[in-house]
């Protein structure tokens, strides 16, 4: 078994005084923050951000979260988090479980749309790892609550083609994937896109990973079609998660994470990171950054201290504390991780020393 790179940028260790609760008595993992059409995050009318994250009362086994998984909405302020309780009303979601998406704001109404993960299906006997993608649109308040949910649709159904379906069992780590929606508009065509995770269809891998995508006409942003998948790690990779693109100096930045337990061990395989590509159109053509793809991984004294990485356009980085600490005993965060920051230049993506202000 052999690494991507064997040698590559790692993140400053996590420590007892990052370990913030963002509320008693829930653990947090996945965010996003309520964007505008250009990726940046919406502001207040105090100057706060709105975000979501996934959430579920804390467990002594924190992998038990994943059956619990709701969105929640918080509000980022100067002097931290402040939680505002479930995104989305009892009963309003298809599934037995939310997992990831994204949110795009319009000014026009103040309304939002979210993309989000149906897992499973409400009301079901048995939890099932099935995965469906849907919108929804709330209207948002000047305090950042989230109002009025209305017009529930599945966005994009799956290709069988192209895409696995995820109906089958399977574990974490192992289950195929249809999930993760995260909105894009392209600012040189008007086009919107949507990326997500997928597994491709009749690949005789179980290492399957691939990022698909979506698109929408300029004049149609809610008429989705599915595209054949835009980066492909099939025989190499099995999840490749929370895909997204930000655009730096005139060229598209595609971003995802993963871990180094759904590497083919047969390999060669990867530590537990951000990894990115990037190319001249949003739609395909993508590079590796830094010719293997790994933007930088938890420290080798840490290698799981945080996961689910999201690259903002002014190129700070968020994500979750996840199993922190070099200790022998499991220590689960689920909590927000300090944000990080990225350098990019053309085909190299660097972490820059220190942390992101704010």
């Amino acid at each position: 078994m052999s690494d991507i790179v064997p040698d590559y940028d790692q993140s400053p260790p996590i420590g007892e005084d990052d370990v913030v609760s963002a509320a008693p008595g829930i653990d947090i993992w996945d965010a996003w923050p309520v964007q505008q059409r250009d990726g940046k995050p919406v502001t207040l009318p105090d100057g706060a951000e709105i975000w979501m994250a996934l959430a579920a009362p804390h467990f002594p086994n924190p992998d038990e979260r994943h059956g619990h998984a709701r969105i929640h909405l918080f509000r980022r302020e100067d002097h931290g988090w402040h939680h505002l309780g479930p995104a989305m009303p009892d009963g309003f979601s298809p599934g037995s479980r939310e997992w990831s998406g994204s949110a795009v704001h319009d000014p026009h109404d103040d309304s939002i749309t979210l993309y989000f993960t149906a897992a499973g299906r409400r009301g079901e006997a048995e939890t099932s790892f099935e995965q469906r993608m849907f919108s929804a649109k709330a209207t948002l308040t000047p305090a950042g609550h989230c109002e009025s949910w209305r017009d529930l649709k599945e966005v994009v159904a799956i290709d069988r083609l192209h895409y696995m379906p995820t109906t089958e069992g399977g574990a974490i780590g192992t289950i195929k994937a249809f999930r993760d929606p995260f909105y894009f508009r392209d600012p040189a065509s008007g086009a919107h896109y949507l990326y997500f995770a997928g597994s491709q269809a009749g690949s005789a891998s179980a290492f399957n990973g691939v990022i698909g995508i979506a698109t929408a006409a300029p004049d149609r942003p809610d008429d989705w079609r599915t595209q054949p998948p835009s980066l492909s790690a099939d025989g190499l990779n099995n999840e490749l998660e929370r895909p997204h693109v930000v655009i730096h100096g005139g060229l598209y930045y595609l971003f995802w994470s993963t871990q180094r337990h759904v590497f083919d061990p047969a390999g060669p395989t990867g530590p537990t990171g951000l990894y990115g590509a990037v190319s001249e159109r949003p739609d395909g053509g993508w590079r590796m950054l830094n010719g293997s793809g790994l933007v930088f991984a938890n420290p080798a004294s840490s290698p799981a201290q945080a996961y689910s990485w999201m690259v903002l356009p002014d190129l700070s980085v968020t994500s979750f504390i996840d199993n922190w600490g070099t200790g022998p005993d499991r220590r689960f965060g689920g909590c927000f991780a300090p944000f990080l920051h990225l350098a990019l230049n053309q085909d190299r993506a660097l972490l820059e020393n220190g942390r992101a202000k704010g």
